[in-house]
């Protein structure tokens, strides 16, 4: 039983990782395409940039919750304080991320409450 335990924590911990490199991967290149399509678009606001940046953060935080998760399952059966270590660091990291990235959704929302609507999107009445 203990065999198989150990087995299926390395295949979990293992597929965790392997989903954590396919997030940031497909992030990256979505997150790069948004870029460079930002960049030949002459009339592109810095609210654009910036949110490709939200939206790459939330890539990248989705990416460490998954080595979070293997990192977990990975120490389970056998932790050494290096395998600790490297649990810890990637919960603080995972934790700054989420609390600026979290941080600047909000100011974008209170920004955009804050703007003026734009002429013609409001309903007629007619």
């Amino acid at each position: 039983m203990e065999e198989f335990v150990v087995h299926l924590s390395h295949t979990v911990d293992l597929l965790a990782g392997v989903a954590a490199i396919l997030v940031v991967a497909f992030g990256t290149v979505e997150a790069f395409v948004r870029v460079v399509r930002v960049a030949i678009t002459p009339s592109v606001t810095h609210g654009a940039r910036k949110a490709i940046w939200r939206h790459y953060g939330m890539w990248l935080l989705l990416g460490l919750e998954f080595e979070l998760a293997a990192d977990i399952v990975g120490s389970i059966v056998s932790p050494t304080w290096e395998e600790v270590g490297k649990l810890g660091a990637i919960a603080v990291i995972r934790t700054f991320l989420n609390f600026f990235l979290g941080r600047d959704l909000m100011e974008a929302a209170e920004q955009r409450q804050a703007e003026p609507a734009p002429s013609g999107s409001e309903p007629s009445n007619g």
